[in-house]
């Protein structure tokens, strides 16, 4: 038995930033015993709240299973130990498959050998015992392999997500630096928003926010759109508890009321990219979507604004850029009364430019941006 059987403990890893309401959701779809530990928590789960965490968390990136977990103190052990598992258990001759690695503080020191040596082994045991061997597919692989070890401790995983579940399907056009599926997820949590106001995206470039928002007004799982999972690799993959699982989730979608959702954005291109996406889903057909600048607002009243900012390509002088947040501070102030903003800037520096006091400032990390959501209350 591999270590998850024994134990029925997993790993799951989140975002920076983004513990403290990814510990809630695990607890939500029915994760137990749950230890916060670096990038992530380790919990109890039955198999089919695994199953439920993997198509409907929208704050997890991966859901990990241990195999095994051994002292290693070289490659040659590295090797030797993954030599002993019975790998076709867990791939198919037709199934690409993949290893990443991550070591810090042990002998072995560089995670692209390490991760080599595990494929090795891998490959040489189907070799021996099947004259043939599986392909490797780096990019999209249908089973994936995580390795890990510090100080000199092994652990090697099954991916049971498969790939990074901030890929949920919907995103088919994008335009520069679009906003990560599970950040926009946060931004609707935090924003409380359940659907009893409007809410709108003013700057929506390719949608993501509208895409998250809709997503969570209706009940929509996370990867409903997800063509596989890893763990349908897993030895003890249980396909019944799995379409029961999935018929479920399933079932609690509701409808979008036409108008509770709309957005608009300055680039014909960007709100284009957003219809493309957004119709990925039946519900999305009732997101309003229009090519407007700030200036073509004329109010938005008791409702619930949220929107990345646009700055970088598109803005390039630091004047531009601190010109048009003050544009944007002016709008919120003069022309959404009674509404609630929340602003999520990559740079934090730009927040001083919006001329507004905040209700709450809180940290969101995104593609390696030390970025801020903010929340302004337009009385």
């Amino acid at each position: 038995m591999f270590s998850y059987q024994k134990s029925g403990r997993y790993f799951a890893q989140t975002a920076q930033g983004l513990e403290d309401l990814a510990e809630k959701e695990l607890q939500q779809l029915g994760a137990r015993d749950i230890k916060t530990a670096f990038r992530g928590f380790y919990f109890s789960a039955d198999t089919a709240t695994l199953y439920r965490l993997n198509y409907c968390s929208r704050l997890l990136s991966r859901i990990l299973a241990p195999l095994i977990r051994f002292d290693c103190h070289s490659d040659k052990y590295l090797y030797k130990t993954a030599s002993k598992i019975n790998w076709p258990n867990l791939i198919d001759l037709e199934n690409t498959f993949a290893v990443k690695a991550n070591v810090s503080h042990s002998n072995i020191t560089h995670s692209q050998y390490a991760a080599l040596r595990l494929k090795d082994a891998i490959v040489d045991v189907f070799r021996k015992k099947t004259g043939k061997r599986p392909n490797v597919d780096s990019r999209d692989p249908d089973v994936l392999f995580n390795l890990y070890i510090q100080n000199n401790k092994a652990t090697i995983y099954l991916d049971t997500s498969g790939s990074s579940l901030h890929r949920r399907g919907y995103r088919q056009k994008s335009i520069e630096a679009p906003m990560q599926e599970i950040v926009a997820a946060a931004i609707v949590n935090l924003s409380g928003w359940n659907g009893n106001r409007p809410l709108i995206d003013p700057m929506c470039g390719s949608g993501t926010l509208l895409c998250e928002a809709m997503m969570h007004y209706c009940r929509i799982p996370a990867s409903f759109l997800r063509k596989k999972f890893g763990f349908t690799s897993l030895p003890d993959f249980d396909a019944e508890i799995w379409s029961a699982v999935k018929n479920k989730a399933d079932s609690e979608m509701q409808d979008l009321p036409t108008g509770l959702i709309s957005g608009s954005d300055k680039s014909a291109a960007a709100v284009a990219a957003a219809k493309t996406n957004t119709e990925c889903f039946v519900q999305g057909a009732h997101i309003a979507l229009a090519v407007k600048t700030l200036k073509d607002i004329k109010s938005v009243e008791n409702s619930v604004i949220i929107c990345n900012p646009t700055y970088g390509k598109r803005l390039e002088t630091d004047e531009n850029i601190n010109e048009f947040m003050k544009q944007l501070g002016n709008f919120l102030k003069q022309r959404c009364k009674g509404s609630d903003a929340y602003i999520y800037l990559g740079n934090r520096q730009l927040l001083k430019s919006i001329g507004l006091k905040p209700a709450w400032k809180k940290v969101l990390i995104s593609g390696g941006l030390d970025g801020r959501l903010v929340k302004y209350n337009i009385y």
